[in-house]
């Protein structure tokens, strides 16, 4: 891949998606996976694993119970930040931004392609709340089994997506000797993207 700052597209999102086309090649596990982080109240970070379902030019999209840790703290603060880490490939994405709930029509939509054992998870699952031994939860996951069969369950009110609209955008691709190629995008009130090369 030719790395010139001349070379880069100036919408860092054709440039994402040519990343993740060689992720999805290469890595073994998961290429979707990246890190969201999160604020408390106090200005605490708060760092977890999460799935990518979506990026286009309203940005990042994943789903998540809003009820859980990361939903109130995106209730209370909307920045966030995410990061893609592809170790097969030397290759890493960072994006800053802020996040806003994706229309319900979307969120029902995908919902309902997810395997049916995760439908009645979603519904089973207080997400990040106390609980007090796994049989409490298979059990919630029976009476809903039952509530709802194959085909009939809909989306739980708290189970939302989420776009994390971008800011800012840095590529990173490793070198020898820790003198990597980064590159930075960041956007401008008028939406228009501007591309600096940094420091290793």
């Amino acid at each position: 891949m030719e790395k010139d700052k001349l070379n880069l597209p100036q919408d860092p999102l054709t440039l994402f998606h040519q990343w993740f086309e060689l992720a999805v090649s290469a890595e073994p596990n998961d290429p979707d996976a990246m890190a969201l982080a999160t604020s408390t109240p106090d200005g605490h970070p708060v760092v977890r694993m999460i799935l990518l379902k979506q990026a286009d030019q309203r940005g990042f999209k994943f789903h998540s119970n809003e009820q859980s840790l990361k939903g109130r703290h995106l209730a209370m603060n909307p920045n966030a930040a995410l990061c893609f880490h592809w170790k097969s490939l030397h290759m890493q994405v960072c994006v800053q931004g802020t996040v806003e709930i994706a229309p319900d029509s979307e969120t029902d939509e995908y919902f309902a392609t997810r395997p049916y054992e995760r439908q009645i998870g979603a519904w089973a699952s207080d997400q990040t709340r106390p609980l007090e031994n796994r049989e409490i939860l298979e059990k919630k996951i029976k009476e809903f089994q039952k509530k709802y069969p194959p085909g009939t369950v809909p989306r739980p009110p708290r189970w939302v997506g989420y776009i994390l609209n971008p800011r800012r955008i840095e590529f990173w691709w490793s070198h020898p000797h820790r003198l990597h190629d980064r590159f930075e995008y960041t956007r401008e009130e008028n939406g228009i993207w501007n591309l600096q090369r940094l420091y290793p």
